[in-house]
């Protein structure tokens, strides 16, 4: 043990000095998890055998590294893998290696007798594994007529299944061989290059063509009797691929990768790197998709889908996921974020990619307007307390886990959205082609991002990005009215909850755009030193045009009640949803009143627009569950909304043929607005109808109604209705009809249907991945809450063992939906007691919702009881 003196302190900073001390063994603990530095991996030659009945395997493989020094032994990382041998050759000598096994830090140490010269080496290891049931590392997938092995590698679980250096810098390339049964096949990154009998009269060998430059995480390949639909685009091969009883339901995935692809090729100035594109969907798949490069895998209901009877939302839910992963092959698999505290790099890249690549394939699904009400949703989440900077410290792989939420996804391309606004759309464009072009199957940083943007626009966008990329937050630009020619304005940081208020002076640099009447927007960088701007030409005085803005504002109420009085002549769908948001959060920050929220509301009722409409109706919804706490409030709230709503829908009348998407979406969003929270009669009982002819011929009701009418008919189920959805559930074929029928068991208010959706839940007829979001739907029934909360604590230790790491922090998230000090102190008692994996977040921010429901509902109870009594009876 090494010692040293610590010289003298002074008193007072004692304590000061023991938690600097804490911290920095606490540090160097989390940093002791990286790999040494001192090798690098160039190429892997790796061969599998599973045995899918017996899940388990047997894996050998040769890793050619570069040693920086001299050595005897080499550090690499693994985790429940057995070593049968391990030696390390160099200099044309080979020494068999001691293993030396870390489980605190899923690492393993080979150790030989000799020095190793520094230079090139390879080392060469045979070890067993076993296919597990956790969704990730090498595992198995099931369905009822047999077992799959698939793989999930990202952040940290390579090393489950092979050993290697799994760390996104550490690239190297990869010969791949699968020793599978002989009536199975398997698919990897690459195309299979040889099939040769054996070893044995049952078996065949795989090999597959050697993979470009990746990380270990981007690794894939599954076995099993996949079947494909396939097609070509630009010289590539694009398969969709499942399990031989839902390859039916792969031509609509095909299509649109086919045009993704084209659109990626394009955009990015940069061809897609591979031969080939799988896209695979596992039956047991705990992310909705992972984009390991070439072969990306997905659940089957993102994949999966008739497109004769699929909802609008369900071909959304399907094109998003397949453009998300396709953008990564850029963003994320050509090139890479240098360490995990930059994933945004690839996730909030990805995530701003998807909906262009969405929007150019289907203008008519209305994603401008989508993309700024997510955008609005994403702006909630990062003003509570609990948001973190998106760049943020992630060393081991809890931290690391913990780094794929809404910020790096939301926040991230969010941000993007706005400095692409700023730029200019080719400008932007070009910097993303010479970002790409300079880092091709290599690593990059934030700042490498930035720079390229900056160089190529001429504009600021280093400062911008820094600003939004090191610190947590949304800004609050509060401005006064524009007198002579300028607008005063400040900034501080926004909370949705008055309580969390703060004086910190935190700022930022970032661009406002203000809506110039025929000139269109009027753009301006505010720095933190920024006190006053150009004001823009027109009567109109609005400060985020085209809604693209990542930042809320506080009008001066003159200037409010001008944009009220205009808001349906003057504002975009985009504007009219970004100004709807931003007194939304006014309301929530109790700088409005119930009253004010509603007159907004009242003012869009008859807005054309389906997202537009379904912004608005958000707020209305929240009010009805968080804020009225009464039957008489509720019953107050259900009144107007069947007053103000119901002739709209009624005027939309019976689906047609000719109803165009935004008038199919618009009709679903007033029925489930009328049914779940207005309790119209006429619609409850349309509801009932509905249900009862889907049980009948699942194809006899429009689609996007239907996902809505099932769910309100649920509501109100009884046992027969209950039963119908259960054997649809366990019989369908159909992704979108099996988890939707699922989806609607936990909504049933009966109790003692509740209690049986909540033991199916727990039963081994739900799979891992669904069975914690089956409990987050009961919890989000109000008058399923407590019985589902009680549920699940008396049923602990069953509902651990089935969770995963994401699945458990999941269910954790969903506790969040409480609004009483009583439960919110029940709720941190038992998590306290009963931890999660990776799950602490989770529980910090699930708290600061119960506190900010009970606060909003504290503040703005007594204006609902005025609104109520000023209402005419």
């Amino acid at each position: 043990m090494n010692s040293c003196s610590i010289p003298a302190i002074p008193r007072g900073a004692l304590a000061s000095f023991f938690l600097l001390l804490l911290f920095s063994i606490a540090f160097q603990t989390a940093k002791a998890q990286r790999l040494p530095d001192s090798v690098i991996p160039t190429h892997y030659a790796l061969t599998l055998t599973p045995d899918l009945k017996a899940a388990v395997y047997t894996g050998s493989e040769t890793i050619d590294v570069v040693l920086k020094d001299p050595t005897r032994s080499i550090t690499l990382n693994s985790i429940e893998i057995a070593f049968q041998s391990a030696s390390i050759t160099a200099s044309g000598i080979s020494q068999n290696a001691s293993v030396a096994l870390d489980a605190s830090k899923q690492q393993a140490t080979l150790v030989v007798p000799n020095l190793l010269a520094a230079g090139k080496a390879t080392l060469t290891i045979a070890f067993t594994g076993m296919l597990n049931n956790q969704l990730r590392g090498f595992y198995l997938s099931k369905t009822a007529q047999r077992n799959y092995a698939v793989t999930q590698f990202e952040a940290t679980d390579a090393r489950r299944a092979f050993p290697c250096f799994d760390e996104p810098a550490l690239k190297a390339t990869y010969d791949i061989s699968l020793v599978i049964d002989k009536s199975d096949t398997a698919i990897s990154n690459s195309p299979i290059a040889q099939d040769t009998p054996g070893p044995g009269a049952d078996r065949h060998t795989l090999t597959f063509l050697t993979t470009p430059r990746m990380s270990t995480y981007l690794v894939a390949f599954l076995v099993g009797d996949f079947q494909c639909t396939s097609g070509t685009q630009d010289g590539v091969i694009i398969r969709s691929c499942a399990t031989p009883d839902k390859v039916a339901l792969t031509p609509f995935s095909v299509d649109f990768a086919k045009f993704a692809l084209h659109y990626f090729n394009t955009y990015f100035g940069i061809p897609y790197p591979l031969k080939k594109l799988d896209l695979i969907a596992l039956p047991d798949f705990e992310a909705g998709a992972m984009e390991n490069f070439g072969a990306i895998t997905y659940r089957e209901r993102a994949l999966l889908i008739d497109e004769k009877t699929a909802s609008i939302d369900a071909k959304k839910v399907v094109a998003v996921d397949i453009a998300h992963e396709m953008a990564h092959q850029w963003f994320g698999d050509l090139v890479t974020m240098q360490w995990w505290d930059n994933v945004w790099l690839n996730e909030g890249f990805a995530t701003w990619m998807e909906y262009k690549a969405v929007a150019a394939a289907h203008p008519e699904w209305g994603f401008n307007e989508f993309v700024i009400a997510n955008l609005d949703n994403t702006l909630n989440i990062d003003a509570q307390k609990t948001t973190r900077p998106i760049r943020a410290r992630a060393d081991t792989p809890d931290e690391i886990d913990e780094m794929f939420d809404s910020i790096a996804y939301g926040k991230a391309g969010d941000v993007l959205l706005m400095v692409e606004n700023y730029a200019g759309q080719e400008a932007f464009r070009r910097g993303v082609h010479n970002y790409l072009a300079a880092h091709l199957y290599a690593n990059a940083t934030a700042e490498d991002f930035w720079n390229a943007e900056a160089a190529a626009s001429h504009k600021p966008i280093d400062s911008i990005m820094d600003s939004f990329i090191s610190q947590p937050g949304v800004p609050l630009l509060t401005f006064s009215s524009p007198v002579n020619g300028k607008v005063n304005l400040s900034q501080r940081r926004f909370f949705l909850s008055p309580g969390a208020e703060n004086n910190s002076g935190q700022k930022w640099t970032l661009p406002v755009c203000f809506k110039a009447g025929a000139q269109g927007s009027q753009c301006a960088v505010v720095t933190p030193e920024t006190t006053t701007l150009k004001a823009p030409e027109g009567s109109l005085f609005f400060a985020n045009a085209g809604g693209k803005g990542y930042y809320r504002i506080a009008y001066p109420s003159s200037d409010y009640r001008n944009l009220l009085a205009h808001i349906e002549s003057s504002l975009t769908p985009a504007e009219r949803i970004s100004f709807i948001g931003d007194q939304w959060a006014q309301l929530r920050a109790n700088k409005a009143s119930v009253s004010d929220y509603l007159d907004l509301v009242s003012a869009v009722r008859d807005d054309s627009s389906a997202q537009v409409l379904s912004s608005a109706l958000d707020g209305v919804e929240l009010l009805y569950i968080r804020v009225a706490a009464t039957p008489s409030e509720k019953d107050a709230l259900a009144q107007w909304i069947r007053a103000t709503f119901a002739p709209a829908y009624k005027k939309l009348g019976a689906p047609s043929p000719s109803d165009s998407t935004n008038t199919l979406l618009l009709r679903a969003r007033l029925f489930q607005l009328l049914g779940l929270y207005g309790k119209d009669p006429q619609v409850l009982a349309q509801a009932r109808t509905l249900a009862q002819q889907f049980v009948a011929d699942p194809n006899s009701v429009e689609p996007t109604l239907r996902q809505t009418a099932l769910a309100v008919a649920a509501h109100n189920g009884d046992a027969a209705l209950y039963n119908q959805f259960l054997h649809i559930y366990e019989t369908s074929s159909n992704p979108e009809f099996q988890t939707g029928a699922l989806h609607f068991l936990a909504l049933f208010e009966d109790p003692s249907l509740l209690q049986r959706a909540l033991q199916l839940a727990l039963s081994n007829k739900v799979r891992n991945q669904d069975a914690a979001g089956q409990f987050a739907i009961a919890l989000g029934v109000g008058a399923n809450r407590e019985a589902t909360w009680q549920f699940i604590q008396a049923h602990w230790d069953e509902l651990k063992a089935q969770f995963t790491v994401d699945t458990g922090a999941d269910l954790v998230a969903s506790v969040g939906v409480f609004c009483t000090p009583t439960a919110r102190d029940d709720v941190k008692a038992f998590f306290t007691a009963h931890p999660l994996e990776a799950s602490a977040p989770a529980l910090h921010q699930s708290l600061e919702q119960i506190d900010g429901c009970i606060e909003f509902r504290n503040l703005q109870e007594p204006q609902l009881k005025a609104w109520i009594a000023a209402r005419p009876h």
